[in-house]
């Protein structure tokens, strides 16, 4: 996959405030204040960013931790897996493949076939209806 590059300055006058911050900077959003958290509507995720197709509907769940969880990828190239060792913690950050914007974490806590978690801030997100 080509990478799509852009500098930070670009990448602020192409977004809001929220989705710089969570995707250019690896901020977060609050729990239970994404707009994707608790929708069941049928369709593909896209990367905010860069429009490219991450998740689909068919894997999203309910984990109840307040962001939008999926148990796969759309495909295994849309995302890749980073070692986190921010904030004092060890975790596995999730990243777009095509421009690297933060998307959210990735636990071992999930629903089969998988049992991943991929916790997603709604604000890396955009879901076109199928």
């Amino acid at each position: 996959m080509e990478k799509l590059q852009k500098t930070l300055e670009e990448w602020r006058a192409m977004l809001d405030p929220e989705q710089y911050n969570v995707c250019r900077l690896k901020g977060t959003e609050r729990p239970f204040s994404g707009k994707y958290n608790a929708t069941k509507t049928d369709g593909v995720y896209h990367c905010i960013c860069c429009n490219e197709p991450l998740f689909d509907s068919r894997t999203k769940f309910d984990s109840g931790c307040g962001w939008p969880s999926f148990y796969a990828p759309i495909e295994g190239s849309a995302v890749v897996e980073v070692r986190d060792v921010s904030h004092g913690m060890i975790r596995t950050e999730v990243v777009c493949a095509k421009c690297d914007a933060h998307l959210g974490h990735v636990f071992p806590d999930g629903p089969p076939p998988t049992g991943l978690r991929y916790c997603i801030n709604s604000v890396c997100l955009d879901l076109v209806p199928r």
